[in-house]
C-alpha cells in the first residue's frame, strides 16, 4: 500500500518538528493509541487499538526514526503484529516545508506491507481505512499543533466579556426586559 499527501499546519517549522518527537502528542493524536513509550530519540514503542472492517486487533510495534534532518524530515521504519489479525511492516519519509514564518506544509510519503487476516480483507477496504486514520491523525495533530483562529478568537472574546449571537440574542431580550421595567 502507498499513500502520499500533505497538510498545512498553522504553526512555524520547529514548533512541527518538536511535536512530530513528542510521545505525548503523538499519543494523543495516533487512532486508538493506548501506549506510546518513547525509548531513545530515535525509538518508540506502541500499542494501538485498530478496527478494520470486521477485524477488531490490538497492535505491538515498534518504530525507528532515521535519515533526521532537524526540522526538516525524518524517515519513519516500523513493524508491529496484531496476533491472527496480521502484521505490518512499511516506512514513511516525513518532510516539514516553511509556508511564510507562521505556517508549515507537512508531506508524507507512506509504504506499508501487510499481511495475515486483515491482507484477506481486500486492498480497497485496507487503504480507506488507511486514509480514514490519517485523515484522523493529521486533522487531530493540527488542531493539537495549531489552535484553529476561531478557538483563539472564541477564547478572547470570551475573555474580553464578549457573547456569542446565541448568548447576545438572550442578551438583548434582558436588555429589552429592563427598558420595559
Amino acid at each position: 500500500m502507498k499513500m502520499e499527501d500533505s497538510q498545512r499546519i498553522e504553526a512555524p517549522r520547529e514548533t512541527v518538528w518538536a511535536a512530530l518527537n513528542d510521545a505525548d502528542v503523538l499519543k494523543a493524536c495516533i487512532p486508538g493509541c493506548e501506549e506510546l513509550v518513547k525509548h531513545s530519540d530515535t525509538e518508540m514503542e506502541a500499542k494501538v487499538l485498530l478496527k478494520v472492517g470486521p477485524v477488531k486487533a490490538k497492535f505491538g510495534g515498534k518504530v525507528t526514526l532515521e535519515d533526521l534532518i532537524p526540522p526538516e524530515s525524518y524517515r519513519i521504519v516500523g513493524e508491529g503484529s496484531g496476533g491472527v489479525a496480521g502484521f505490518a511492516k512499511g516506512g514513511a519519509v516525513v518532510r516539514l516545508e516553511e509556508d511564510g514564518p507562521d505556517a508549515t506544509i507537512l508531506h508524507y510519503d507512506v509504504d506499508a506491507q501487510i499481511g495475515g487476516k486483515i491482507a484477506q480483507l481486500g486492498s480497497r477496504l485496507i487503504d480507506s481505512t488507511s486514509k480514514r486514520l490519517a485523515g484522523e491523525f493529521f486533522k487531530t495533530f493540527g488542531e493539537t499543533v495549531a489552535p484553529s483562529q476561531s478557538e483563539d478568537e472564541a477564547d478572547e472574546d470570551q475573555a474580553e466579556g464578549k457573547k456569542g449571537w446565541l448568548s447576545g440574542m438572550f442578551g438583548k431580550k434582558d436588555t429589552a426586559a429592563e427598558e420595559d421595567a
